[in-house]
């Protein structure tokens, strides 16, 4: 089983994501819409209640009904009324009680006259509240009933069941429940066009071969820019020694032959005075030392002989070094004093240290993390696209067990990988 999560293609792993991710949308969704219907039915409840009440309080026919001394008369005439109102405003009690809180009006006939349950306030007010009544838990609102004249004269409480608010909040629960229906089937129709797209693009690859193939790709390119480079430096060369020995200038024409021999043996001595080389870096050290030179920036190149084997693949060494100097490259060309430094040398922990420097302007330490971020590049872009190459270095060293950091003055990019010998099996 563990076998078969690690083969699932960048494809099925796009498509799973964003299943999930819409289904947890859809829940998120689903929740808040439940909580806000909830407390949507509530207010509403504490509004018409409080209308109600407000309203009712102020009929003359209940100002009349209790400013009379007959209670049994003040029922027979208001207990209709209320149960008309109660239908019509779809509550579920009136009740209309005397100052001290004697009910007159109720729906449960055999509660008129006993004492109203709920909260009475000390001064005449309107008070709405959630209360453990006759017929169960409720949002009540209560409020005064007053002569002209302003004496106080009675209560009238209208109220709403929480029972009722929830039968009121399941007969919006369909229509919750088809909007996040409809969000996960939007969701998953995504996923399927995402997952199709993926697979055009990477086929049944998993992420790790696909990381591996734009690796692959980053090295074949920054090789064959240097190569080319390199190409390009050693044709001038050897046209001009051609021409020069063809006009019999036989010393000069050694002069160019015998320089750029020199220039390309230091570099060759480096490189093989290690214990374990790398060909690959060492092509590419080449190759990069006639790039530079054709992009009038001075080169310098530091390798310790003591440096172990890196822990990457050729493949995956070119790809990390290719960027980083390409990047070098680039910010140095924009500078006064061009030029562009590598060091490779042994770590004090048993691995190697791969330090690119340049005399460019540097990056703004707010944006050193932002650098190494997917798609984000500080150069404009151009036919190949930007914001790959340092979000790849990273991907490929803290794959293999190492990091790397950028710092100022002058620009320097550190990579830190642990020896070959402690590096994971690779593909």
């Amino acid at each position: 089983m563990a076998q078969t999560s690690r083969s699932r293609s960048t494809a099925s792993r796009v498509f799973v994501v964003l299943l999930v991710a819409a289904v947890v949308i859809g829940a998120l969704v689903a929740v808040f819409l439940v909580v806000e219907a909830q407390r949507s039915i509530r207010a509403e409840a504490e509004r018409v209640t409080a209308a109600t009440a407000a309203s009712f309080a102020s009929s003359p026919l209940v100002v009349d009904g209790l400013r009379s001394s007959d209670q049994d008369a003040a029922t027979r005439v208001l207990e209709p009324y209320s149960l008309s109102v109660i239908a019509d405003a779809g509550l579920d009690f009136i009740t209309v009680m005397t100052a001290d809180g004697t009910r007159i009006t109720h729906p449960d006939t055999d509660q008129i006259g006993g004492t109203y349950l709920g909260t009475i306030p000390g001064s005449p007010r309107t008070l709405t509240e959630e209360f453990t009544g006759t017929l169960g838990p409720s949002v009540r609102t209560i409020t005064p009933v007053a002569t002209p004249d302003g004496d106080l004269i009675g209560w009238v409480a209208a109220g709403v069941t929480t029972e009722s608010i929830t039968d009121t909040l399941i007969r919006r629960l369909p229509l919750t429940l088809g909007i996040t229906i409809g969000l996960v089937a939007l969701g998953a129709g995504g996923a399927v066009i995402a997952r199709r797209v993926t697979r055009r693009i990477a086929g049944d690859l998993p992420p790790g071969q696909v990381r591996d193939a734009v690796s692959s790709y980053e090295s074949i390119r920054t090789l064959g820019e240097a190569l080319r480079a390199q190409t390009h430096e050693h044709g001038n060369r050897m046209h001009a020694a051609v021409a020069l020995l063809e006009l019999g200038r036989r010393d000069e024409a050694i002069e160019i032959l015998t320089e750029t021999s020199r220039q390309s043996q230091s570099l060759v001595d480096q490189v093989t005075a290690r214990r374990h080389g790398d060909p690959a870096v060492g092509a590419l050290l080449l190759g990069k030392a006639s790039q530079a030179k054709e992009r009038g920036i001075d080169w310098r190149v530091r390798i310790e002989p003591d440096t172990p084997r890196t822990p990457l693949s050729p493949v995956d060494a070119v790809s990390v070094l290719g960027n980083l100097v390409d990047n070098a490259m680039d910010a140095a060309a924009e500078s006064d004093d061009r030029w562009v430094q590598v060091v490779l040398r042994p770590h004090e922990r048993a691995g190697i240290v791969l330090e690119v420097s340049d005399s460019g302007s540097g990056i703004p330490p707010a944006l050193q993390e932002r650098v190494f971020d997917q798609g984000y590049s500080t150069k404009p872009a151009d036919a190949q696209g930007r914001g790959v190459g340092l979000a790849l270095v990273r991907s490929v060293v803290t794959g293999a067990g190492g990091s790397v950091t950028v710092s100022d003055a002058p620009t320097t990019f550190r990579v830190f990988l642990p020896a070959a010998a402690s590096r994971r099996p690779q593909r």
